[in-house]
């Protein structure tokens, strides 16, 4: 198995996240394709912080203040230069903060720091470096929070800000304060690796190193890289043992008086918000009423957010959690195939399910594929089978 190792030990905000996933190894042409789409094409320099050699990511933007459909409206203009699960990843960070923003503040109508293009993009370079890494689990050591006081468009806050607490409150991430003055992991830093905890692996067993690297904050102290550290590492003994194995939480609740559109609208909802599967099947109620049973698979940090989707947007009164069910599930990688049709070429992504070093399962993500249909006008399930085709020819060689 594949796993991402991040350790934010002195702190963590999104350009530094960024730097290290591509210090380790990340695709460079097509995270900047994908920052650049937000802002101009972003600066990339090695950089020394204490001794410590190290990627510094600079967006070179300026500060905006945006609503969520603001920021909504700027990632479906990157939409065509940002790979797809990157782009649905970017939305889910950004609702986490947004949830963490109405949390403290009640409803707001901008958001200041976090809206800004800067954010936008390490956003975005983040969720694309993670993607082309295609790793299977991620395992986050603890977060170093800072102390003291900081200085935001809010005035002065204590360290962690507000926002960043309400993020950490939802997940199971464990963070220390350090021995340092000042805000060492920002709010967008915060829901990045929030997100990241949703492919989170708990007892990692015996590893090898294959990658790391460093991403660098913008100030050097002395004593202290101001860095954060990835590493890349393959556990052992996982393709030969078999499929890996982990946990998650089943989310169940009946309705019968909803319609199957917004039944449809909630399922998109729940993927989204970083459900690992939704569904919905027909079933006798009571007094034969017929209805739905709808079924939502979630990891744990998420169980909570996911259950409170369900209630509003199904309009439910509870919400059945079956938790810790052990899954076995097959080691998985996204790869990209270039694929022409009509001269036209397009670099489309395929999922893949692995078991005992080779390739056993693949399909190709629709919606790429359906967009490239409708360019093209050529019925989807045509470009869906070329897609697959070429994937197949390519892993049997």
């Amino acid at each position: 198995m594949r796993v991402l190792i991040l350790d934010p030990f002195r702190g963590a905000a999104g350009d530094m996240i960024t730097g290290a996933l591509l210090d380790c190894g990340a695709d460079r042409d097509t995270v900047i394709r994908a920052m650049a789409s937000v802002v101009s094409e972003p600066a990339i320099t090695r950089v020394t912080r204490a001794g410590i050699r190290a990627l510094k990511v600079d967006t070179r933007s300026t500060p905006a203040h945006r609503t969520l459909a603001d920021v909504e409206g700027r990632l479906d203009e990157a939409a065509a230069s940002v790979p797809a699960p990157a782009l649905a990843m970017a939305r889910r960070i950004f609702r986490r903060i947004n949830d963490a923003e109405e949390e403290v503040h009640g409803h707001h109508v901008h958001f200041h720091e976090v809206g800004a293009d800067d954010a936008i993009a390490d956003i975005i370079g983040a969720c694309t470096a993670l993607h082309t890494l295609a790793v299977d689990r991620i395992q986050i050591l603890p977060i170093t929070l800072g102390g003291g006081t900081g200085t935001g468009s809010h005035g002065t806050f204590p360290i962690p800000a507000p926002a960043t607490a309400a993020i950490l409150k939802q997940t199971r991430l464990a963070t220390i304060s350090g021995s340092h003055t000042g805000e060492l992991c920002t709010p967008t830093g915060a829901a990045i690796l929030a997100e990241f905890a949703t492919l989170a692996v708990n007892d990692l067993p015996a590893y090898t190193i294959t990658a790391t690297g460093y991403g660098a904050g913008t100030r050097d102290p002395k004593h202290t890289p101001n860095v954060l550290r990835a590493m890349i590492v393959e556990t052992a003994g996982t393709v030969a043992g078999g499929m890996p194995e982990d946990t998650v939480d089943i989310l169940e609740t009946n309705v019968d008086d909803v319609s199957g559109e917004v039944i449809a609208h909630a399922i998109a909802l729940f993927m989204d918000a970083g459900a690992r599967d939704a569904s919905a099947t027909p079933i006798i109620m009571k007094k034969g009423r017929p209805g739905f049973l709808i079924r939502v698979i979630s990891l744990p940090d998420t169980s909570a957010v996911l259950a409170e989707l369900m209630a509003r947007d199904l309009g439910t009164l509870g919400i059945r959690c079956i938790p810790a069910v052990h899954r076995f599930i097959a080691e998985r990688t996204i790869e990209e195939v270039d694929i022409e049709i009509a001269g036209k070429h397009r670099k489309i992504p395929v999922k893949c399910g692995w078991m005992h070093g080779s390739v056993y399962t693949l399909k190709a993500e629709y919606e790429p594929a359906r967009k490239f249909a409708a360019e093209i006008g050529v019925p989807v399930r045509n470009v869906l089978r070329l897609i697959e085709d070429t994937a197949w020819e390519r892993v049997r060689k």
